[in-house]
């Protein structure tokens, strides 16, 4: 998809966010009017049009998006690095079955753009370890991954 533009996902990234992954989020600071810039990792595509992500409810992403519904998602996969523009919308604040106050967002997708610079690719994409109690992670991802799958 290099230098190409796209009013949704392509396959290849629909596929990539089935699962949870490291991207970030831009947002539009809410007291500021400037860019702010999260990293979250629980998110799925529900269609080729539709992301659906949860945040701390209390968080910064969720105060910024109520304020402005402008987002863009950044992916590093299938070799590149993608920008996901669209508009966001905070659907709930709860969610049933998480033992976390977390809210469930839906973006609506405008432009999938391929960002990566000339002449490259990635070669090893970004990887994380969760460095709380590992049993207590898995659970708590399944939970709001499940979650995320039902809305």
């Amino acid at each position: 998809m290099a230098n190409e533009v796209e009013p949704h996902l392509i396959k290849e990234l629909f596929e990539e966010l089935q699962t949870e992954r490291f991207v970030t989020i831009a947002t539009i600071d809410h007291e500021t009017g400037g860019p702010n810039v999260s990293a979250i990792s629980w998110l799925l595509a529900k269609d080729e049009k539709t992301i659906l992500f949860a945040a701390d409810s209390r968080s910064r992403i969720i105060e910024n998006i109520k304020g402005n519904r402008l987002v863009v998602i950044t992916l590093v996969a299938n070799e590149s690095t993608y920008s996901i523009q669209g508009r966001a919308e905070v659907k709930f604040d709860g969610i049933d079955g998480v033992p976390l106050k977390l809210s469930l967002v839906k973006m609506d997708i405008d432009e999938v753009r391929d960002v990566m610079f000339y002449g490259s690719k990635i070669v090893t994409e970004p990887m994380y370890d969760k460095i709380y109690d590992q049993a207590a992670a898995t659970r708590l991802d399944k939970q709001v991954m499940d979650a995320i799958k039902k809305a």
